[in-house]
This record gives structure tokens, sequence and C-alpha cells, in this order.
């Protein structure tokens, strides 16, 4: 038995999210089918995070096991050659049988990048915000999210992760050209948490909700708070650390 580990990037534009779904395109699929031409086995791919519909991937880490016997620089040839345009394989290594990419990966960060220009040749790929924000308030109200929190609040339903304890290490701002991109660094995510992170955030800049709304989402899970969902299409997993 060989433990494989993949790296990779994404468009996920076209994609119906990154998990394996019956009758639909998705990452997962879309690998898995590849490598069964490939290697004439199914394969369970392992990975380091889940992304929703729309969200894409500069850097995704997977991992399956395999009783064939095919080199990694040939498995990278003929791999690379099977998957669609919107997906690059970026490495593939043979790796100890302890490897879980799930798992073993102790950092996790996201790109969210907005921009208050609307453009058709932009928007699979940055949130559209019809005003400009200002990155150094916006920022102030991110940093609530910085520690160790109760994040039930900012979680869409998943059987997967039971337990919505996480730790946001860091967040930072990138003002670009007509616009910013918003880095967050943390041990890990639960469903659709940036996504309800940053739609909050930007409730509470705009003045549509208290200022202290953050805060109370945190302190008060056992509360149903409504829900805000920034767009899918700003947001990229960026980098994983093991």
């Amino acid at each position: 038995m060989r433990n494989i580990k993949i790296l990779y990037q994404y468009d996920g534009s076209s994609f119906m999210g990154f998990q394996r779904q019956p009758k639909q395109r998705t990452v997962q699929g879309e690998i898995e089918k590849s490598l069964f031409r490939i290697l004439g086995e199914k394969v369970d791919l392992i990975s380091s995070g889940r992304t929703d519909r729309g969200v894409h991937a500069v850097q995704q880490v997977s991992n399956f096991f395999t009783t064939v016997n095919i080199p990694s620089d040939r498995l990278f040839y003929a791999l690379s050659r099977n998957l669609p345009g919107d997906i690059l394989l970026l490495q593939v290594e043979e790796v100890e049988l302890n490897f879980h990419a799930r798992f073993s990966a102790k950092v996790r960060s996201y790109c969210y990048c907005i921009s208050w220009k609307k453009s058709p040749f932009e928007h699979r790929y940055k949130a559209y915000i019809k005003e400009k924000i200002e990155s150094d308030e916006f920022l102030k109200i991110l940093q609530m999210f910085v520690g160790r929190h109760n994040f039930q609040n900012f979680r869409l339903q998943d059987s997967t992760f039971s337990n919505p304890i996480r730790e946001i290490y860091s967040i930072s701002a990138k003002e670009v050209k007509d616009g910013m991109d918003i880095y967050i660094v943390a041990n890990a995510f639960l469903k659709s948490q940036i996504r309800i992170m940053i739609g909050t955030a930007l409730q509470v800049y705009f003045g549509k909700v208290e200022k202290n709304r953050i805060i109370r989402m945190l302190e008060e899970s056992e509360t149903e708070f409504p829900k805000y969902l920034a767009n899918p299409n700003g947001l990229y997993l960026y980098r994983i650390e093991y």
C-alpha cells in the first residue's frame, strides 16, 4: 500500500463545490475519476478541507492510498494530462502511510478578494462591493475574530465537525487597485465560516447591524442570529501548512 500526496490549484467557478456528489461536477469527483482512469482502481481522496460552490484554491492538498506501483513522476504526468483545464496539478509525491491531508494540517489560510469596481472579467474571482471600504476601519472590525472562540454562530450545519471551537491566528488586509485582499490564518475552519465572518463584518461596517454584533455572536453561542454569507467567488483556499 502506498500513500500519495498531491498539491494542486483550481478555479471553483464551474464546480458544485469540492466534495464528491452524485451527478454533480465537483473537484473531488473530477480528480477521483481521473485517478481511476490511470490506476484502474477507485480511490477515496482525503483533503485538507472542503470548499463551497464557487470557491477557488491557490493551494489544496490531498492524499490517497493505492496498491499500484507507478512512480510519482509518471503519475504526475499522467494525472496532469487527465485533469480538466480548471484544475492544475502542482506536485505529486509518495509520503509516509500516517500522513493525512486533513488531520496532519497545522495551519490553514484563506484569502478573500474584494473589489468596488464592477468588471465582467473579474466577477467570478472577486466579490463586488458597491461602496469603497476603508481597509483600516474594516480591519478593526475583523480583529474581533482573532483568538480562540466558539464559532457556532459562524457556521452552516455540518455533521462532520461537531466541535465549533476554532482559533484565528491572524487577519491582515492588503490594499490593491480598486479593492483589497483579506488574509485569514487559523488552525482550521468550519463550513462556510469565512463567508459568514466577512458577511457579518460588512453588515457592521455599513451600519446595518449593531457595532457589537460580532462580539455577541461569539459570546452568545446559544442565541440564534441571522447569518450573512459573503459571495463565494472572492474566496480562495490560500495555503496549508504541515
